[in-house]
């Protein structure tokens, strides 16, 4: 592949390390203060919200399928779906791009399937990531919230975060009655499992038209 790496932070270098050793080339860089647009096969983007907006026209004017790793956007989310498929545009979005992330989302919602009609279990998800991340709660325990309730988890889930040290990225989602806890988590060993996610994710959507996530990614 020829990729355009639009955020050239942490995730954005560890993600050109992977590629170039997998034999793909780098079409350009954009970053802050750096306008590397070029001619590529996808983008993959792990900027910020806040310049997601402007990127985003950028790969429409481009017609460039962009797989999209930033998270805090939430609320943007319906106006560039929207937009997207206006565009016939591909692109996969995800909070988090680990695959054991993504089965690991498999598993809670039929967790919260079976937990749903016992109204004696309260639940909760507790997230850890390094002090320099941003947003809180994780998009990643946001989503895991999301889908226990599609599964038929009706009641609260309350939430919590910590932000400390190096954390590469820890989900506990826990289930609690009067005589037993049950926990299910997460733990990411490095950042390297999110960096392949987005590889993966950038082979598969090429040539695609619409709105993914890496559930559909993983079920292709």
């Amino acid at each position: 592949m020829n990729l355009l790496l639009v955020g050239y932070g942490r995730m954005g270098r560890l993600v050109e390390e992977l590629a170039l050793a997998e034999g793909h080339a780098i079409a350009g860089r954009v970053d802050l203060g750096v306008e590397g647009w070029a001619p590529a096969d996808v983008a993959i983007d792990f900027s910020t919200a806040e310049a997601l907006q402007a990127n985003f026209a950028r790969y429409i004017e481009l017609r460039l399928p962009v797989v999209i790793g930033t998270t805090g956007w939430s609320d943007q989310a319906e106006q560039l779906r929207a937009r997207a498929e206006r565009a016939r545009l591909g692109v996969v979005a995800s909070a988090n791009f680990s695959i054991g992330v993504n089965l690991f989302a498999l598993m809670v919602a039929e967790a919260a399937r079976l937990m749903g009609p016992h109204g004696q279990y309260g639940a909760w998800i507790h997230e850890q990531h390094h002090a320099a991340k941003r947003d809180a709660p994780s998009g990643t325990a946001l989503h895991l919230r999301d889908t226990m309730g599609a599964a038929g988890f009706a009641r609260p889930i309350d939430m919590s975060s910590v932000r400390a040290g190096m954390i590469p990225g820890t989900h506990t989602v826990g289930f609690d009655a009067a005589s037993d806890t049950i926990e299910l988590t997460h733990r990411a060993r490095d950042r390297r499992a999110f960096a392949r996610g987005a590889l993966l994710a950038a082979r598969w959507v090429q040539g695609r038209e619409g709105w993914f996530s890496m559930a559909d990614v993983l079920r292709a």
